[in-house]
């Protein structure tokens, strides 16, 4: 489970999903939502990956148990996605909530 943000275009506010991500066997690259997305090591303007496809950037992290993913400068809701909703929140169990769960 990953935050994923799209930095490309939108700063700060870009949207962003909480979900499941899988690992090329490299480790330089994760998958999320049908794209590949392979480290930026660095290079990069507000992102530290880029879709290979597209050349847009993403801040891709672990998700915090305190709730605040986005940058404190951003806003917008951030989207759960369904296969994790129920372990996003069990992660959140007796912590503060997100006031804008999407």
């Amino acid at each position: 489970m990953m935050y994923v943000e799209l930095k490309s275009g939108h700063g700060d506010n870009g949207p962003a999903w909480i979900g499941r991500v899988a690992f090329s066997k490299s480790g330089r690259s994760i998958f999320y939502r049908n794209r590949e997305l392979r480290r930026l090591k660095g290079r990069g303007i507000s992102g530290n990956y880029f879709d290979v496809d597209t050349g847009e950037e993403f801040w891709v992290s672990g998700v915090k148990k305190r709730g605040t993913n986005r940058h404190s400068a951003g806003s917008g809701a951030v989207q759960i996605d369904d296969d994790v909703r129920a372990e996003y929140e069990a992660l959140l169990h007796g912590k503060r909530r997100i006031a804008r769960i999407a």
